[in-house]
């Protein structure tokens, strides 16, 4: 039988703007009606970013916790996946902050890549200071590559005793600057993980989708959203990251592959019931 399929929702991210797209939400309200809907098209994880309400991006403990108070009362199944990442030139205190409300989730970035005109720095003392703040509060840890290293780098972590396997791998695949999303190099990267390790893969503008097939049928996971892409189609606007991920699931029935309860989520995912 094959895997159930766990979609992920990058709802907002850091970087996207209602100029680029006007699908893109900001407040607690929209993060939390977004969410919803990503959940009734078969989502079961959303990738969680905030904003102030003029949409700058932000790392606050506060505005974290009012958007996943909203996203609990919308959908109380979902997996709420914190960010760690935040957005570029922020510090590791500025990051960390939304460890301090005891998600079930968050990412861990395990290298520094180009990032567009800027660099998304991660050193090892920061990776290890994420790391050690999530172990500390039990928060389990998605692993976010985006180039050939990172899959060493969290190995190396396990020998540091900062990860714990069996662990669970993003590929994060046509960033400008960081590794392209071909089927090739996702190939490559599948090659370098550990046995036991679930993955997942985000592609991002164009290689969204194209990428979410490769993955369906190698038996990985997907994550979609306007964070990573805002087109439906070339030259077609999503409506929303729901829409995205409605063209997932779709793509999931061709294969053969059911989506994922919230309970085979967790399960597949090694993340632990909520009390």
């Amino acid at each position: 039988m094959k895997e159930p399929l766990v979609i992920t929702a990058a709802i907002c991210g850091a970087e996207v703007t209602r100029e680029q797209n006007p699908a893109v939400p900001y407040t607690a309200q929209e993060l939390a009606e977004e969410a919803a809907r990503c959940f009734e098209e078969g989502a079961r994880v959303v990738h969680l970013h905030v904003r102030h309400p003029d949409g700058r991006p932000t790392q606050d403990r506060e505005v974290f916790r009012a958007a996943i108070g909203a996203i609990r009362a919308r959908a109380p199944d979902l997996v709420i996946q914190v960010s760690t990442g935040g957005a570029v030139g922020m510090s590791v205190e500025e990051r960390t902050q939304p460890l301090d409300l005891d998600p079930e989730f968050c990412t861990l970035t395990t290298g520094s890549v180009n990032f567009g005109d800027d660099v998304f720095l991660n050193t090892f003392p920061m990776i290890e200071a994420i790391a050690r703040k999530a172990r500390a509060r039990g928060v389990r840890m998605e692993v976010e590559v985006f180039d050939a290293g990172f899959v060493d780098n969290a190995m190396l972590l396990v020998r540091r005793g900062l990860l714990e396997p069996p662990l669970h791998f993003d590929f994060v695949l046509g960033v400008p600057g960081g590794m392209t999303g071909t089927p090739d190099r996702l190939d490559f990267l599948l090659a370098t993980l550990p046995e036991g390790s679930t993955w997942m893969a985000a592609g991002v503008g164009r290689f969204e989708l194209p990428l979410a097939r490769e993955a369906i049928a190698r038996g990985g996971h997907v994550r979609v959203g306007l964070e990573d892409n805002l087109f439906l189609r070339k030259g077609v606007l999503a409506q929303g990251s729901w829409e995205l991920v409605r063209e997932v699931a779709g793509y999931a029935r061709e294969a053969g592959r059911p989506l994922a309860t919230p309970a085979e989520a967790r399960r597949i995912l090694r993340i632990p019931a909520r009390a």
